[in-house]
């Protein structure tokens, strides 16, 4: 499958092995997250099916299930949108991404392992990294994989199993968020509370970074907002 002009390099839908309309839906929320169909582009069915190399089946069947998932929405004449997310959905993400992430963080400090500790400070090299050779969308993917494996270092398959579904919106959210050395200094302050192993450490420093997280998009909105009703 070939990238259009303008979008990332894609994955080959051809390369994992899932059914068709999997890896058609995680392709197209992983552009969706990229910012390469921003909030508000109409995705119309036959010209995904052209870029993806697929039939118009697949690209159906991937188009409700990330409607079930909060991305995508059907408007009357206009077909299939990308959302745009409202202050309540930024309220209601940042209210489960707090209470789940807090209990994840204490748990990955009792629990991770130094081979665990090893795998997340290789996730924020590669952030550091990025942010070096000015790389946002390296960038945007390792902070993503940072929060994922967090919540692994819990070993807790409960709590992974009940956020999973929720990882793809908060992860668009992450990219939403204000300065990208802040944000890797607030996780590194996290990787290294939860390295401690105080429980009670690691969940003061999840639950500072949800919050200021969660300010820092509230002004986002309000500025887009404002920047709409002005237009």
């Amino acid at each position: 499958m070939s990238s259009q002009p303008g979008e990332p390099a894609s994955v080959d839908i051809d390369a994992d092995y899932k059914p068709l309309r999997d890896r058609v839906r995680d392709e197209l929320r992983r552009r969706i997250i990229d910012d390469v169909y921003p909030p508000g582009t109409r995705l119309v069915e036959n010209e995904l099916a052209s870029q993806l190399g697929v039939s118009r089946v697949p690209v159906r069947e991937a188009m409700r299930a990330l409607e079930s998932e909060g991305f995508v929405k059907t408007v009357p004449r206009r077909g299939a949108v990308v959302v745009e997310l409202s202050a309540q959905d930024v309220e209601e993400l940042f209210d489960v991404r707090e209470a789940l992430e807090v209990l994840a963080c204490q748990q990955a400090a009792t629990r991770a392992t130094k081979a665990d500790l090893r795998r997340v400070g290789t996730t924020l090299a590669r952030a550091r990294k990025a942010l070096a050779s000015g790389d946002r969308l390296a960038l945007g993917r390792a902070n993503e994989a940072f929060h994922d494996e967090i919540l692994k270092l819990s070993h807790n398959d409960l709590l992974q199993n009940v956020l999973h579904p929720l990882q793809g919106r908060l992860h668009w959210l992450l990219r939403q968020t204000g300065d990208p050395y802040d944000l890797i200094e607030e996780h590194t302050a996290l990787f290294e509370a939860i390295s401690s192993g105080s429980a009670d450490l690691a969940a003061e420093h999840a639950r500072q970074h949800a919050r200021l997280n969660r300010e820092i998009v509230r002004r986002l909105l309000a500025e887009r907002n404002q920047s709409a009703s002005s237009a």
